[in-house]
This record gives structure tokens, sequence and C-alpha cells, in this order.
């Protein structure tokens, strides 16, 4: 007997097995209902005493049957993902007069179904059929297209195979124009989340849609969600994910992003009431990271923090970690795959964290070669994007031409420099830092910030173009704090040209600091000399030939 879903309690055998047999029932594809099917639907419903529910496929084929509203059918999961409609169409009983109800709608619109058709009984017979659809994008109804509701046999002359193709063709047309508009990337809405912060989960909304165009994405809308406290299960609640499915489906896009970090039953909730992609901050920027990294030793630190961060996220279904407790019958064969999942994660985690101790050593090593030299060592940090790759490329006459993207250098660069009376000094990039920046990352690139943390001298690099620039040089600060490290700064205030002035004189009265700008040269041998006036003070010595420079 194929399986009944919903409220199938207190059913007799019989009853079970009349509704086993509607699986045998078929629609052609063109038709919304068959008198035949109308008039079991409603002796069934009758007999039962409960409103029933038919999934249909493209083909007319009942692929489930349940008791109960519409609701409470579920729809197969691969049905929500796809872009546009999921190939399936709802029919259910109502067992008292009335429209579709507003449930009934959610059910269409957020699993997208082809149709939702709700058939009234009266006295165990078909009477008024009220049908659905969704509209199109940007059409001037609601999410969906209600049809005047009419006896049943007044539509069975309806093309619904028509009027599903030509819904589909309009969704098509719509996405391509988005496409030409937009370009081709994920289409993505993003979710902030404001708990009294203000301009500042402003900012933070307005760097996620930086950190989505750097992950190849397309950041469609922009949501910034006022709440008192966070909704534990859906963390803005379910209304509002309600919301942002139609923002979603109007807007072409498939993905969520949220602003804060989700909990992993967090993120099960929300992508199963919204059928959509869902990401979160820590998620994005670590793709970012893999997306970036090409040398080896980058490539393993960006898998360690991935493995880290999805390790807790693992997550059994029902019974399958009932063999888990310990003790007789919980060996050998008997572990679940979710266990040999786990399992694996944490021999590859340990993998690399080896791995990286050896890149560790080899740094160490080449410090102490340096340090026998007596070269003086300047780390470039700040906040990413910041420009200090480009104020490398300037300040050694070499490196890497820097790129107008977050985290675009994961790799320490070094190259060697000049600086008048100190002589030979060496300058290294470093990876660029951010607000709230996941713990996954640091701990996994901690050996790679060793570099900031054995330097002589510090330029703190600041955007003085960029639009809450202060937080910014407070965030790298903390930063630096919470690594350890002491050692003397010089603030380049980067981007000068690109600044308003009166900007530059407000951060120059807050922080001190240089203005520059590397792709202009503008500041530069002022910058040279205050570095190397700090080394001095920090008590480096001048090379023998350094004094004639």
């Amino acid at each position: 007997m194929e399986k009944i879903f919903g409220r199938t309690e207190g059913l007799k055998k019989s009853e079970l097995k009349k509704l086993s047999n509607l699986y045998r029932r078929r629609v052609p594809p063109e038709r919304v209902i068959t008198p035949e099917l109308a008039q079991a639907l409603a002796q069934l419903s009758a007999e039962v005493g409960r409103p029933l529910s038919l999934l249909l496929d493209r083909e007319g084929r009942v692929v489930r049957v349940g008791v109960g509203d519409a609701k409470e059918l579920p729809i197969p999961e691969g049905a929500r993902a796809e872009r546009r409609l999921s190939g399936f169409r709802l029919l259910h009983t109502h067992l008292s007069p009335g429209g579709l109800s507003r449930p009934d709608l959610s059910v269409l619109f957020l699993n997208r179904l082809d149709s939702l058709a709700a058939l009234e009984v009266a006295e165990g017979r078909p009477t008024t059929l009220h049908l659905a659809f969704l509209s199109p994008p940007k059409a001037l109804e609601e999410d969906w297209r209600i049809l005047p509701p009419r006896p049943y046999f007044q539509y069975l002359d309806l093309d619904h195979r028509k009027e599903v193709e030509a819904l589909e063709e309009e969704l098509a047309r719509q996405a391509r124009v988005r496409e030409l508009q937009d370009g081709s990337g994920e289409r993505a809405i993003l979710v902030g989340v404001d708990l009294g912060e203000g301009p500042e989960a402003e900012a933070a909304l307005k760097e996620l849609a930086e950190l989505t165009r750097t992950a190849g994405g397309v950041p469609v809308k922009r949501l910034l969600v006022f709440r008192k406290s966070l909704d534990p299960r859906y963390l803005v609640g379910l209304g509002k994910l309600e919301e942002l499915k139609s923002l979603a489906y109007h807007e072409n896009a498939s993905t969520l992003i949220f602003g804060l970090e989700l909990s992993p039953a967090q993120a099960r909730e929300i992508e199963r009431a919204t059928g959509l992609k869902v990401l979160d901050r820590t998620q994005l920027i670590l793709d970012i990271f893999a997306l970036h990294a090409k040398t080896p030793e980058a490539q393993a630190q960006v898998e360690l923090a991935q493995l880290k961060y999805l390790l807790p996220r693992l997550v059994g279904k029902g019974k399958e970690l009932s063999r888990l407790g310990g003790g007789i019958g919980t060996r050998g064969p008997g572990e679940t795959k979710l266990e040999v999942d786990r399992r694996r994660l944490q021999e590859r985690i340990a993998h690399l964290s080896r791995k990286l101790e050896e890149y560790a050593k080899r740094r160490e090593e080449a410090r102490r070669q340096r340090k026998r030299r007596g070269v003086p060592l300047i780390a470039v940090v700040g906040y990413t994007n910041a420009g200090k790759t480009t104020l490398l490329q300037a300040l050694a006459r070499g490196g890497e031409p820097g790129e107008d993207k977050l985290f675009a250098t994961l790799r320490p660069l070094t190259r060697r420099g000049f600086l008048p009376g100190v002589g030979e000094v060496l300058f290294t990039d470093t990876v660029g830092f951010i607000r709230k920046m996941p713990e996954e990352l640091l701990t996994a690139f901690r050996a790679t910030l060793e570099e900031v943390r054995e330097a002589d001298l510090l330029v703190h690099v600041l955007d003085a173009s960029e639009e809450g620039a202060l937080e910014r040089h407070r965030v790298v600060e903390a930063l630096l704090q919470e690594l350890g490290v002491e050692a003397p700064r010089v603030l380049a205030l980067s981007k000068a040209d690109r600044a308003a002035p009166y900007d530059v004189y407000y951060l120059r009265e807050r922080l001190g600091g240089v203005p520059v700008s590397a792709l202009k040269g503008a500041g530069l041998p002022e910058l040279k000399g205050a570095l190397a006036e700090a080394l001095l003070r920090a008590g480096a010595k001048p090379q023998a030939w350094a004094q004639y420079t």
C-alpha cells in the first residue's frame, strides 16, 4: 500500500486502502480536474470527514496523497530548488464553503507550484472549484492570480498546460531582462539585522554587499530588519521570511545572505521555510578566501577554516544517530554515514594542522635569518581593500598590483625596499582585517599573522576616502591588540586623492598620519621619512652607506 501523508490516525484500514487507490488516478496534463476524480475525492473526503490533498506532476500522475489541509502535505525537497516553477500542482478539498485561504496561497507561493486548486464538498458531492496560479514578477496582482470561483465542471475546458507554459515563458523572459541589467552572477537578497546599533548596522549591510560582489554574486536587494531580540529559530521571524521569499521571487533571486552568523539549526529552518539557498556572513567570507587562495599555504589555511566551520554543522536525521550512544552494538559497521563524515573531517583537520605547522616552522627559520642579517621588517596592515598591496608596490618598487576587491591578498608578500637614513628594509603585506573577523579564519591564519607580531614597525593603511574610516581604524587596532602586537605604528591615510580635503584634515586631527596616494605617488617621500624616523626611534641601526642616501 502506498504511503498516505498527514493526519491518518483513527482511519480504518479500508479507508486507508481507498486513499492508497488515489495513486492510480490520472489527470490529462491539459486538464485541471476530471469528473471521475472530483466525484471520488468528494465521496472519500466526506467518508473520512477530513479534507484530502493530492500532489500531481506535469504528466498528471498523483505523486503524494495526504489527509488534511494543503499546508500539511509535504512537498518534495527538490521541487523548491527550481528557479521558476516546481513542476507540481496541488488539488485539495474543502469541507465547508469558502475560498482559498492565506495558508493555501502561501503553499502555492512558497513551493512555486504550477497551480493550487480547492474543491468544495457538500453532502459527499463536488461543488465549487477555486483555482490559483502564481503571478509573474512585477505584475499588478499579488504574488498569485486567483480565478473566479465556479462549479467544478465549468473548469473542465480550461487548458492547464497552456496556462503553466505561458507563466514559465514570462518568468524566463523577465529573468533574461534582469540578467542583462544586473549581470549573470548569482542573485542574492542581503539581510542585515539592527539590534539598536543604528549607523553601524547600515555600514555592516553595505559591507555585506561588497563581500557579495567580491564573491561573484549580484546583491539585488538590501533589507535591514529592526528587532529588539533575535528569533532563536528563524533569526528574523517567520513573517519576515515570507516577505523575503516574496522579494526573492520578484527579483529572481535564489539566495539569502544574512549579515549575522547563523546557528546550524537556524540555517536549516530558514532554508526549509523559504526553499532558498541560505548563507551567512562567515560562509561568504570563507568563500571569498577560497576564491583568492592561490598558494598551497593559503589553500590549506582556507580549507582548515572551512572544515572547522562545517564540522559542528553536520546533522543527522531522526533515528540515524540512535546507535551512536556507545557500548555494545555500536562498534564496527554499525556507525552511521554521518559519523564517518565527521571522523573524516577531523582527520583532514588534523592533517591540515600538521601541514600548517610545517609552514610555520619555515617562516620562523626565515625570520631568524632576517634577524641575523639585521634588516628591519615593516608589516603593512589595515582593513581589507584599504590599498595595502598598492602601497607596498609603491614603497618597494615591486610586487603584485592591487585589486579593488575585498581580501584580494591572502599570502604575506615580502619585498625589499630602501628608506633614507636607514638603508635596506623588508616590506611584507598581510591578510586584510574586517569587523567581526570569523574566529575560524583568525585561527587558521594565525601562523601567517605571526609576521605582524614579529615586525619591527607597522604601516597601518587607512582608506581616507571610505565613509566610516574611524570605525575601521578602531577595528584594526582592536584586532592587533587581540593578536598581542606591540610594534610601533605609522598611519598612512591612503587614497587621499579620492577623499574630500575636509575628511583628510579631520582624520589627521583625530589620528595623525601621512596622507598618500600610492597610484599618483603623492605623499610617498613624507611617508618614507616617517617610517625611517620611527625605525630609528625604535632602535634600528642605520646601515653604513645609508647616511649618504
